[in-house]
């Protein structure tokens, strides 16, 4: 029986020796190389499901949709002049980086921030689009902005974010409570379980699209940068993907893409 559970453990070892040998196989590959020896090329864009306009999934069509999805479309089009798909993976602030480290995707376009922590893991690419924080509020609130807060109110923001660490160090004197995705922390803020949800403003005005009686209190007060995130060590791929960013800008293909996306419900905000 002792030789057969050392047998089994061996086994079980070596699989897992041989599992994270081909992850990390996969992940060192140059990307651009692949894309161009491959008969049917793909980069695989890992993205958010659950952020309406930037990634959500689409029931009655049955796909991801968004900002982010028709932005790294565009990318992928020009970057493999029309050869390669683009493939989407869904992923969450706490799997992101870890996927493409593991080489399973090749790029984050998923309102990723760019910040220093993060840079010491992957490169981002430029900016591809300038978010800020805020607070979004049921419309009755008194809150008007970070400044407004008192420890007398519970701020609801999503783990393994930015806003959750900024939120803290902003207002201290806040209960802060964490959610696994928007989704969640949007219905926590509709059933009042806290007085604000946190994150940026972008996304706020998505979860506040879905439903009446809610605002964004008061000024964004953070930058927040949003850049495409790739793995350390592909370089080549990261300077296609910037010389691909400025030309969909360039070309009005970016300002179409955003306003296809944004312009309704920005002018619903302002109303």
């Amino acid at each position: 029986m002792k030789k057969q559970t050392y047998l089994k453990m061996l086994i079980l070892l070596l699989s897992l020796f041989i599992i994270i040998g081909c992850g990390s196989s996969i992940a060192r590959q140059d990307v651009m190389e692949r894309l161009s020896t491959n008969k049917k090329p793909i980069i695989r864009w890992g993205v958010k499901a659950d952020t309406n306009l930037f990634g959500f999934y689409n029931l009655s069509e049955g796909e991801i949709q968004g900002f982010d999805i028709d932005i790294a479309k565009a990318l992928t089009e020009i970057m493999t002049d029309g050869k390669a798909e683009a493939q989407f993976v869904e992923v969450n602030s706490k799997t992101r980086i870890p996927l493409l480290k593991n080489g399973n995707i090749d790029g984050i376009i998923a309102t990723m921030t760019i910040t220093e922590e993060r840079l010491e893991q992957v490169d981002f690419s430029d900016i591809y689009f300038d978010a800020g924080q805020s607070l979004l509020t049921p419309k009755t609130t008194d809150i008007t902005g970070v400044d407004s807060l008192t420890n007398a109110h519970t701020i609801l923001a999503i783990k393994g974010s930015t806003s959750a660490q900024n939120i803290r160090d902003l207002a201290p004197q806040v209960n802060v409570l964490e959610f696994e995705n928007y989704s969640e922390g949007f219905v926590a803020l509709q059933s009042g379980q806290g007085d604000a949800l946190t994150t940026d403003n972008a996304i706020l005005l998505g979860l506040a699209a879905q439903a009446d009686g809610y605002k964004l209190a008061g000024e964004n007060f953070t930058d927040e940068p949003y850049g495409i995130a790739v793995n350390k060590g592909q370089e080549e791929f990261l300077k296609s993907l910037n010389e691909a960013l400025t030309e969909i800008k360039s070309n009005g293909t970016y300002d179409q893409i955003y306003d296809k996306w944004f312009a309704e419900v920005l002018e619903g905000s302002e109303s």
